[in-house]
């Protein structure tokens, strides 16, 4: 019974832990195409140089929602690492009390 919340937290850790998941597969998959059209990209060097700036632009103008958004994933990895820190704790517990 002491741990009946754990589960609706559990849940929600697999849920997140799931998204990542898929945005990390989306990544990979990304990388491995973008990797073909930068192939094809580089015999154009005006065009490469073009993108660049056309990143540069989007990275600066979305710059405070990027910062955000890392600073939002920074406190989720170290909520989780609590999280995990905390069961572990537990476990030793459970252990050392049953020995």
């Amino acid at each position: 019974m002491a741990h009946s919340h754990g589960s609706s937290h559990s849940h929600g850790v697999k849920h997140t832990m799931g998204k990542q998941i898929m945005k990390g597969s989306m990544a990979s998959a990304s990388v491995k195409s973008g990797g073909k059209i930068m192939s094809k990209l580089v015999k154009h060097p005006v065009l490469v140089f073009g993108l660049g700036v056309a990143a540069g632009y989007v990275v600066y103008k979305y710059r405070k929602e990027i910062v955000a958004s890392v600073g939002k994933a920074t406190d989720a990895s170290k909520d989780f690492v609590l999280q995990q820190k905390e069961n572990l704790e537990d476990i030793v517990a459970e252990t050392k009390e049953e020995g």
